[in-house]
């Protein structure tokens, strides 16, 4: 039987194919890359990205939540694009690398309204 991560069929991807992908502005200029996907358990969509963003070498790195309807698969550039620039990106909610950062729907809620996109949190 094949390896989950083996499998390829039309648009679907392995999320541990996802993690570490680069994401870019229109311009073609790397923001960062995908650290991680946050899942709704019940639906299985994907509802956020979270980018990491900053630092050099992993230190000082914030990781930012991005809605994943804001992403946008480029197969030229082989990564997401996102319609951010950098300077939005550093005002966005994110949260330090190192930190035991805990998710809450009032933070969900946060992110939703910074990006201007639908809430996913009732």
């Amino acid at each position: 039987m094949a390896d989950a991560t083996t499998i390829t069929s039309g648009t679907l991807i392995a999320a541990e194919k996802v993690n570490g992908t680069n994401v870019y502005n229109p311009k073609g200029d790397k923001l960062g890359s995908v650290e991680d996907i946050m899942i709704d358990k019940v639906s299985g969509k994907a509802i956020y990205a979270v980018m990491s963003f900053g630092g050099f070498l992993g230190i000082g790195d914030k990781h930012h939540p991005l809605p994943w309807s804001s992403l946008k698969y480029d197969t030229a550039k082989e990564g997401y694009v996102v319609n951010l620039d950098k300077k939005t990106l550093e005002g966005a909610p994110s949260y330090e690398s190192d930190e035991n950062f805990r998710w809450t729907p009032d933070y969900g809620r946060t992110v939703d309204k910074y990006y201007g996109v639908p809430t996913y949190w009732l």
